[in-house]
């Protein structure tokens, strides 16, 4: 598998607050690759700066061997890297379909209805809402909209941040089926989720990040079996 996205010697602030301090990870293609750690830790800050809406005051961040941290959000989706934000962000007065549409955007138009018939395949509870206001939608039928919006632009590199958050445990499950299945059917992803169990569950790779700083990192059953994350994240 080669390499898809190379993050070397990460910084970033808000203001005074060094909130991502000197990190380096990668994500090769095919891959899960999961960062946990508790909130604050940097996770979402990180994901942010690799989509653009952030910017790194040193090295690099490189997807596909081109360097991207110099690159406005818009041409780093054009590239094939998306991400579904935290929080799910959806267009909340427009319809599924309208949101599915918004997705689409860096896509050639007569691509998009071959795409929206795949990810209602993928999503078949979205078929049944297509018309429907996505602000009527339940927490976990957002989450499934987010994920299909971010789809819809056809990445190279899914990057999901917090896909669990709010939801109960049964809709939980339903949502790491779903990110299960997109991996086997080729998606690569880069998850950042504060419910270490469930990540590291489906991770092919995971790294423990902590005020700012990767401090421990290996495969997803490594972390799942270490007596410090255990005891840290998973109530051992």
């Amino acid at each position: 598998m080669g390499e898809i996205l190379k993050v070397d010697n990460m910084n970033v602030y808000y203001g005074a607050i060094h909130a991502v301090k000197n990190i380096s990870f990668n994500v090769n293609e095919g891959e899960v690759v999961t960062l946990i750690g508790a909130n604050g830790a940097g996770k979402s800050t990180t994901l942010q700066t690799v989509s653009g809406l952030l910017r790194s005051t040193t090295g690099d961040i490189s997807f596909m061997g081109e360097s991207i941290g110099h690159l406005p959000a818009h041409k780093i989706v054009e590239r094939g890297l998306a991400q579904c934000p935290e929080g799910r962000r959806i267009f909340l007065q427009m319809s599924v379909q309208e949101n599915l549409d918004m997705g689409a955007f860096v896509r050639d138009p007569k691509e998009i209805d071959a795409s929206l018939e795949q990810i209602y395949e993928q999503f078949p509870r979205l078929k049944e809402r297509r018309n429907q206001i996505a602000g009527t939608l339940s927490g976990g039928e957002q989450q499934m909209l987010a994920m299909g919006r971010a789809l819809m632009s056809k990445p190279k590199l899914l990057m999901l941040d917090e896909p669990s958050m709010g939801l109960a445990p049964i809709l939980v499950e339903q949502i790491f089926d779903i990110i299960t299945t997109l991996h086997k059917a080729g998606t690569t992803i880069l998850l950042v989720e504060q419910n270490a169990q469930m990540a590291l569950s489906v991770a092919d790779r995971a790294y423990v990040m902590e005020t700012g700083r990767i401090t421990l990192s290996g495969t997803g059953s490594e972390l799942a079996a270490s007596d410090e994350v255990k005891k840290a994240y998973l109530g051992g």
